[in-house]
């Protein structure tokens, strides 16, 4: 399997789809594409599913797909607002198949649940090479820009992707202000760490 540390880094362009994608492909919005037994994680607060964000088809000549969820639009109240940033928290799950997903939140056999849109097809090129300084850009590979600091989760957790939220990203999704989410990948194990920061 790839070294995902030495994958290049690769810009996003999300493009709607006017049906379903159903292949195993890197795509946002939708329903997951399952490579074996659905695993849909539930909030550890409200027993309920998270929702699906998207999915990244990893590098190798074997098909493997990593998935994304967060708990959101739960709350009735403001007391009842849960905190999606921290990579341990159970109400954000990101991990592969084949692989299993971390053992700090629930999962359920449901193929189907809560998403974030309609599916968006993703058109990755190559990094172009100029950055900004404030270049927290949503991209697959290369290196995380952080945006208050570096909180890797460290070994054996390899940089996948940063989702920045406040520029063309597809959906309405709660980084907070401004905010750049980052997702990092166990390749032995498929479990994997989400976290986000915001400005």
């Amino acid at each position: 399997m790839p070294d995902l540390a030495a994958q290049p880094r690769q810009s996003l362009r999300f493009v709607e789809s006017e049906e379903p994608i159903t292949e195993p492909v890197t795509k946002f919005g939708g329903q997951p594409v399952w490579l074996s037994t659905p695993q849909w994680p539930m909030s550890e607060d409200h027993g309920r599913p998270m929702r699906f964000l998207g999915q990244i088809r990893l590098p190798g000549e074997q098909v493997r797909l990593a998935y994304l969820f967060l708990t959101e639009d739960y709350p009735e109240t403001a007391d009842e607002v849960v905190d999606t940033f921290a990579p341990d928290s159970g109400e954000n799950a990101f991990f592969a198949q084949p692989g299993e997903p971390a053992d700090f939140y629930q999962v359920a056999t449901i193929a189907k649940g809560p998403t974030f849109g309609p599916d968006h097809r993703v058109e990755l090129a190559p990094f172009d090479g100029e950055v900004d300084v404030d270049d927290f850009a949503t991209r697959l590979g290369g290196a995380p820009q952080w945006l208050q600091g570096d909180e890797s989760p460290g070994e054996p957790f390899r940089f996948v992707g940063q989702f920045d939220s406040s520029v063309d990203f597809p959906f309405e999704v709660d980084f907070g202000d401004a905010g750049v989410g980052y997702a990092f990948l166990d390749e032995a194990s498929g479990q994997g760490r989400f976290l986000w920061q915001c400005s």
